[in-house]
């Protein structure tokens, strides 16, 4: 086949008019071909042709500033990995292997525990078993990486004793209390608790993010307090999100009822099953939510609904313990989609990418967010 004849079998296979025959013939001159005539396929030549392509897919005829990632995305990509898999075979094995090295794992459990006398215990090195004994109150490390507390069959009385249980990037841990309600503490986050609760409530204070499943107790209710606001609940499951460099506080219910109110005033509010509070600038506002979404972290999953990138970078960042660079006009882009936390980075953002719209580049533990 000649030049000129392969230029237009190319030209009709980049606009996917070719015919089945002229398919098998532009392949068959490709494998044929002396490897010192064929074209060099460089990472930019292969990007350049692939965003051709894609432009022709359907998912280009929405608006850019939102981004569906859900199974049909990925599809669209499988196919068009297809179709180029002829004339970039070796080129793809190249990248992919420049990848392999870069690998960044997904975050596990992961905490370190603060006694109170000061004396701290590594938990992911920390052997099974009993860790420590405190006001009656025994800490055992479960095998299933969980913290418990038991109360034993007498409690000392004492000064109220605190401990804290601090997760960093790439941490997560449960934690369940000594009156049986049970934590799940997200990455770069703490509660600081008594180790026995007395008094006429039961307070914990919380940085970061935390789902809550409070055990029932009418005569002493259950208070987390995160930054600028405190939740107050008898019984029921409740994800508070009290990340600073958020700039928010999200209080989101699934069962039973919970008080929302602002530390510093009188503004408040109770949520109902699938309400979410949002404070921030010291306002106060409530909105319907997929109450499932915002605790798919306990799942060891990342759920988005039309949430913005910037948001959606500083979970990865926190997850996978990387520094994230993204450009500030970036950050207002809007995805929605479903995937595992316990997919390697790099799976994770290239269910993301989205030919000359927006790319990712890992180098060592940093990642930059291209258009």
């Amino acid at each position: 086949m000649q030049n000129r004849e392969a230029k237009e079998l190319l030209k009709k296979y980049r606009e996917g008019s070719c015919t089945a025959e002229e398919i098998a013939l532009l392949e068959s001159w490709y494998l044929e071909y002396e490897d010192e005539t064929k074209p060099d396929f460089t990472p930019e030549a292969i990007a350049e042709e692939k965003s051709r392509i894609w432009l022709g897919l359907p998912v280009h005829q929405k608006q850019v500033k939102r981004i569906v990632l859900w199974p049909w995305i990925a599809a669209a990509s499988v196919m068009l990995c297809v179709t180029l898999a002829v004339l970039f075979q070796k080129k793809d094995k190249e990248l992919a292997a420049d990848a392999a090295t870069a690998k960044i794992v997904p975050g596990g459990n992961n905490a370190i525990l603060t006694l109170a006398n000061g004396d701290k215990i590594v938990l992911n090195d920390a052997a099974n078993g009993n860790l420590a004994s405190q006001s009656g109150i025994t800490v055992t490390k479960t095998s299933d990486g969980q913290l418990v507390y038991q109360v034993g069959k007498s409690t000392e009385t004492r000064a109220v004793e605190y401990n804290t249980v601090t997760t960093p990037k790439g941490g997560q841990y449960q934690v369940n209390l000594p009156d049986g309600t049970k934590v799940w503490l997200n990455a770069m986050s703490s509660l600081t608790f008594p180790v026995a609760f007395s008094g006429h409530e039961r307070e914990v204070k919380l940085t970061g993010e935390a789902y809550f499943e409070v055990t029932h107790n009418k005569e002493k209710p259950f208070k987390v307090i995160s930054n600028e606001q405190s939740v107050e609940v008898l019984g029921t499951h409740f994800n508070v999100s009290a990340y600073k460099e958020d700039g928010y506080v999200a209080t989101t219910l699934l069962e039973g009822k919970v008080k929302v109110q602002i530390k510093e005033g009188e503004v408040s509010t109770v949520l109902r099953p699938g309400e979410q509070s949002m404070l921030k600038n010291q306002k106060l506002n409530t909105r319907f939510v997929n109450a499932e979404n915002d605790i798919a972290w306990v799942n060891n999953d990342f759920a988005f609904d039309n949430e913005e990138l910037g948001s959606i970078m500083r979970k990865i960042a926190r997850w996978y313990d990387v520094e994230v660079i993204c450009p500030p006009e970036m950050e207002k882009l809007e995805f929605t989609g479903f995937m595992s936390r316990q997919k390697n980075i790099e799976e994770v953002l290239k269910r993301m990418v989205i030919p000359d719209i927006i790319q990712f580049k890992i180098e060592g533990r940093r990642v930059t967010v291209m258009p």
